[in-house]
């Protein structure tokens, strides 16, 4: 592939979002032998025309950071998208369902990165020694393909289903806690849907932005100071609809809500 096949593919699924529908996925029709390599260049087509447009990366997220989702997309290491300063959402505020396709809400820990970390060879203590803080979060993904159905390059070129993402505002100092330890329940319209903790990520969340920063290494990038991180998945994905109230605690660092509006 060259560059235009990239900048046409990541076309043609930013047409997807701006326009809110589904679409075939990628490795269909448009590029079949589509490689995870290669989905990662059109990743990067799509970040720089959002760039183009305005828009300002908050940071990256890691996704696929569980052994079960691993091991169900067959591979051994976990991916990344970009957060952009439109995905965000205020704490306690409203996500407008028009906006979306079909999304999902998962709990996640983020980290507000302190000194700049670049790989190879980053680890897990190294990670949390240049965290300035650590914070809650919702995040809201939103894969633009037909019913979530997606091989891992089809993820990857789509920006890891990135969407949305609400942040807690309460932020703690990361020596405070052992996250790996830290719980948390994701509740819709006051019923708990799913519960999980910070071990579900890598062992320990630290571990996801470590592996964030090894792979980064591997194209000449690094996890930047004032970078804030969405570490990975500490409950399950569960689906929304318009007017539910979504809330999600976390042991010692506090709530993070959002009602879905029409």
């Amino acid at each position: 592939m060259i560059s235009e096949e990239y900048r046409k593919i990541a076309k043609y699924l930013l047409a997807a979002e701006v326009e809110k529908r589904e679409v075939i996925k990628v490795t269909t029709e448009m590029k079949p032998d589509l490689t995870v390599e290669e989905a990662y260049f059109v990743q990067q087509e799509l970040v720089n025309i959002k760039q183009e447009e305005g828009k300002r990366i908050i940071g990256p997220k890691m996704g696929l950071t569980s052994q079960a989702k691993m091991k169900q997309m067959n591979v051994d290491e976990p991916i990344y998208g970009y957060v952009f300063d439109y995905m965000l959402i205020d704490n306690g505020g409203k996500l407008p369902f028009h906006e979306l396709i079909h999304p999902k809400v998962e709990a996640e820990i983020a980290f507000v990165i302190g000194e700049d970390i670049e790989g190879p060879g980053v680890s897990g203590a190294q990670v949390l020694a240049k965290t300035e803080y650590v914070l809650p979060a919702l995040e809201i993904i939103d894969s633009r393909y037909e019913n979530f159905n997606f091989t891992l390059p089809d993820v990857v070129a789509d920006n890891a289903s990135t969407s949305r993402v609400v942040f807690g505002t309460t932020l703690k100092k990361p020596e405070l806690f052992e996250l790996d330890l830290v719980g948390a329940t994701l509740s819709i319209n006051g019923e708990i849907k799913d519960l999980g903790a910070g071990a579900a990520v890598l062992g320990h969340p630290a571990n996801a932005i470590a592996r964030l920063a090894n792979m980064l290494a591997k194209k000449g990038d690094k996890v930047r100071k004032g970078d804030v991180i969405l570490s990975g998945a500490l409950t399950g994905a569960t689906m929304l609809a318009k007017g539910d109230v979504v809330s999600g605690k976390f042991d010692g660092l506090g709530e993070v809500t959002f009602t879905v509006s029409v």
